[in-house]
């Protein structure tokens, strides 16, 4: 019998700590923790993560500082107020919501925003810091599974973990996480060869390749960990992850669900990496 890794209760566990913290920090700094958020354009999907981001401050204590720029933003303009936000005191954590407005150069307007606000994970020091094993803002998601394994008193110290996928917001740090906790880590992606084999040797297996149901019932060992990081739709247009739930459930130890695993801990993550900002910018100063 499989047990469900519910992300939505855990989000909401972890929120209530969190809002102690962030009243915490608050009462001995007389400021709130601060958090920016840019969105630049008009793509709905960023519109609804940007409108959820807002809300998740709101239920932990952080002052939210939000952005909308129109879709033919000029660059310049971007890159000044990402400085201004560096510059003010009162933000810990800045986020530019992605994908931007193509006209835009991505790679040179986050490379502004300094580690140590760096609240999405994804800068070049972050993931350096990550790889050396050194403490750092790690990208939410990766992030999020590894509470979730934590907090369901999976310890990843010698078993044979598979990530599926290897993109450098959720594969690659995804792996350098359970390689930290001394899991043996394999990374597959679409010129893997034996894709299936390497699957069945796994004793947590993370699928976050983006294509619905991809893996089976036969890719999966008896017993295993398994953690959908997907989010795609069906040929019926219903919501589903990577993995192919129904089929595979039976077979697993843990699981975690499509809506309502990883998702809701990407956002709680997020609110986690502001209040750590916040801290580590306090020690400093």
């Amino acid at each position: 019998m499989y047990t469900l890794i519910n992300g939505n209760e855990l989000s909401r566990t972890m929120r209530a700590e969190m809002a102690e913290e962030a009243a915490q920090f608050t009462e001995s700094r007389g400021r709130q923790i601060g958090l920016a958020v840019i969105l630049a354009g008009e793509d709905s999907a960023s519109k609804v993560y940007v409108r959820n981001k807002i809300r998740a401050c709101e239920q932990v204590g952080i002052r939210s500082f939000s952005y909308y720029l129109p879709e033919d933003v000029a660059e310049k303009d971007m890159e000044e107020l990402v400085q201004s936000l560096v510059d003010n005191d009162e933000v810990d954590g800045i986020l530019v919501q992605l994908p931007m407005p193509k006209h835009l150069d991505s790679e040179k307007i986050l490379k502004l925003i300094p580690a140590e606000k760096d609240v999405d994970g994804f800068s070049v020091s972050n993931m350096g810091k990550l790889a050396l094993k050194q403490d750092c803002l790690v990208a939410c998601t990766p992030n999020g599974v590894m509470q979730m394994l934590k907090r369901n008193g999976i310890d990843p110290k010698g078993k044979c973990a598979t990530v599926v996928g290897r993109s450098n917001i959720v594969g690659k740090p995804m792996a350098m996480l359970l390689l930290n906790a001394d899991a043996t880590v394999t990374v597959c992606h679409s010129k893997t060869p034996d894709l299936k084999e390497k699957c069945l040797g796994a004793d947590i297996l993370v699928a976050a390749i983006g294509k619905p149901k991809f893996i089976t019932a036969d890719m999966v060992k008896e017993g295993a960990v398994v953690i959908d990081v997907g989010m795609d739709r069906d040929e019926n247009g219903k919501l589903c992850g990577d993995v192919d739930f129904e089929n595979v459930k039976d077979k697993c130890s843990y699981i975690t669900p499509v809506p309502g695993g990883v998702g809701p801990m990407t956002i709680t993550m997020l609110m986690y990496n502001t209040i750590e900002a916040a801290k580590a910018r306090t020690r400093s100063i």
